[in-house]
C-alpha cells in the first residue's frame, strides 16, 4: 500500500501494529484523524493516551490496572468480602465484573504454567498469590481460568500449594467449554458459570 505521505505512511504503520488492526483499516484510522478538529483529536484522543501510556499503573495487590497504588476493586471491596477469584489476565476482570454476578476480589496471574512456552509458576508470582492468601481474610478462592490444559495445570499447583489451608477451593461451573478462553464467554453464559461453580478436588496427577 503506498502513500503519497510518509507522514500517513508512518500513521498507517503505527496503528497496524495494533492486535485486530489490519492496513485498511489502519487506513481508516489515519484518514478519520486528518480530517477531523486537530485540537479535538488532541484533546479527546491523543491526551488520553499519553496519560494511559503515562501514568496507568497495576494494583501492588491484584495486579489488576490501576490508577494508584490499588485499583478500585481492591480499594473498595477489601475487608468486605472473603472471596479471591483467580484469573489468568486483566480482561477476564472486565469479563467478570460486566456479568454483574460477582462481587469479591481478584488475583490475576499474568499467564498460566505452560511449560511448552517457558512459564513456570515463578514466572507467574503464584508465590505471592499463596502469601495473599494466607494472610488470612479470605475463605473461598476461586479458580476462574479458562478450561485448557495449561488452565488446568495451573488450578492443580495453586491447589495443592494451599492443601492443608482452611480454605474452599471452587471453580467455574461447565457452561465454559473446554479449550475455550474465558473473554470470548459471553455474559449469561459467564454469569451462570460464577454462580453455579463446583468445588474443587485435588487429585494427584
Amino acid at each position: 500500500m503506498s502513500h503519497s505521505s510518509k507522514l500517513m505512511q508512518g500513521a498507517v504503520e503505527a496503528f497496524a501494529k495494533l492486535p485486530g488492526i489490519g492496513k485498511k483499516t489502519a487506513l481508516r484510522l489515519a484518514m478519520h484523524l486528518i480530517r477531523e478538529d486537530r485540537l479535538q483529536v488532541k484533546e479527546n484522543m491523543l491526551k488520553p493516551l499519553e496519560l494511559l501510556i503515562d501514568q496507568i499503573r497495576f494494583c501492588k495487590t491484584c495486579n489488576n490496572i490501576a490508577d494508584q497504588e490499588l485499583c478500585m476493586i481492591c480499594a473498595l471491596r477489601t475487608g468486605k468480602t472473603d472471596m479471591l477469584c483467580v484469573v489468568e489476565n486483566i480482561r477476564d476482570v472486565m469479563a467478570i465484573e460486566d456479568t454483574g454476578q460477582y462481587h469479591g476480589l481478584y488475583h490475576v496471574l499474568g499467564g498460566v504454567i505452560s511449560p511448552l512456552d517457558g512459564v513456570s509458576a515463578d514466572d507467574l508470582g503464584i508465590d505471592r498469590l499463596i502469601g495473599r492468601i494466607q494472610k488470612g481474610g479470605i475463605t473461598e478462592v476461586i479458580m476462574a481460568l479458562s478450561p485448557t490444559i495449561e488452565g488446568e495445570t495451573t488450578i492443580y499447583y495453586i491447589s495443592k500449594a494451599l492443601k492443608g489451608e482452611n480454605i474452599k477451593i471452587s471453580q467455574l461451573a461447565r457452561g465454559i467449554s473446554f479449550g475455550g478462553e474465558l473473554e470470548y464467554a459471553d455474559e449469561l453464559t459467564l454469569g451462570r458459570s460464577i454462580l453455579s461453580r463446583t468445588d474443587y478436588f485435588l487429585k494427584e496427577l
